[in-house]
């Protein structure tokens, strides 16, 4: 059976290196990003550049031509490789507005390519607002794809835009529909014993530390999870809902006993299953930060 040919952007950056050793098996990849190094200035084969911001489409056209589908990773960071400083919250609007223009850029380009599926690196920020004060106040259990996509922050705003945005090339008012699968993506990064503790020593435990350590616990995707999960996104045979529209949300994170997003639309959508839990993975860094001798951190999901 020929490989499925898909277009990956933001090929050279974080999120692409955890799949692209078995992506790069499972499909035949064009890859492309606006670099062809990653952020140690490791050259990352086989990656074209190109600038998806850029209007002028007929520029990268040509990476789209005979593509089954697209993995869009790529996006502009508030802070620059290189940069020391970042730029306060409040004045990230104009570096999100050009994400978005990326990413109907990308998503115009695959309609007149004819491209089957998109795949989109959607974020959890989407919707972080419940997060922030609802699940780590305890006032809410679980945040679903289909709770209204509100966010406290211009970066996660301009995730719940790229969902938004894409509807009108899924449902079909332009001519096709453009099958699309939205990933909320969670915390991918590996969960380090000493980033949660001030000079590693258990005395020296901030309540923020914990904290996070917790979130991110509920909040991870493992490599396999993550890499599994894109794959399906792609090969998925079927993901109309029951109004015709070939349209999903999922959120991305591990099958974690402390989750808080539910997996339900990746699940029925795309038959994604999940195969790691921090619980396990990170056991003995609970015991040490949680319940080990001298702490006194209350139980569940998040907060302490």
């Amino acid at each position: 059976m020929d490989k499925r040919k898909v277009l990956m952007t933001g090929a050279s950056g974080y999120i692409a290196s955890l799949m692209l050793p078995a992506l790069r098996e499972h499909f035949d990849l064009v890859l492309a990003d606006v670099t062809d190094t990653d952020r140690d200035g490791n050259k990352v084969n086989g990656v074209q550049t190109a600038d998806f911001i850029d209007p002028d489409r007929s520029k990268y056209a040509h990476l789209f031509q005979d593509v089954d589908a697209v993995i869009h990773l790529a996006f502009k960071p508030h802070t620059p490789r290189g940069a020391h400083t970042e730029k306060p919250p409040i004045d990230r609007f104009d570096n999100e507005h050009e994400n978005i223009q990326m990413a109907n850029n990308i998503y115009r380009s695959a309609y007149d390519a004819g491209v089957r599926r998109l795949a989109i690196a959607s974020s959890n920020h989407a919707a972080d607002w419940y997060e922030h004060s609802l699940i780590h106040n305890r006032e809410m259990d679980m945040v679903r794809p289909t709770d209204l996509p509100i966010s406290d922050n211009f970066y996660g705003w301009a995730k719940a835009a790229y969902e938004l945005l894409a509807y009108p090339y899924a449902c079909g008012i332009f001519g096709r529909k453009l099958e699309t699968v939205m990933l909320r993506i969670g915390f991918t990064r590996p969960i380090r014993i000493e980033d949660y503790t001030a000079d590693n020593s258990m005395s020296e435990q901030t309540s923020g530390g914990l904290e996070e350590f917790k979130r991110n616990l509920g909040a991870f995707i493992s490599p396999r999870d993550i890499t599994q999960l894109f794959t399906k996104a792609v090969d998925a045979q079927n993901i109309e809902n029951e109004y015709g529209v070939p349209f999903v949300i999922a959120y991305g994170c591990s099958d974690n006993t402390r989750r808080f997003w539910s997996i339900e639309t990746g699940r029925k959508y795309l038959d994604y299953q999940p195969q790691d839990d921090t619980e396990v993975l990170y056991s003995k860094e609970i015991v040490k930060l949680i319940t080990g001798d001298g702490t006194n951190i209350r139980g569940g999901k998040v907060g302490i």
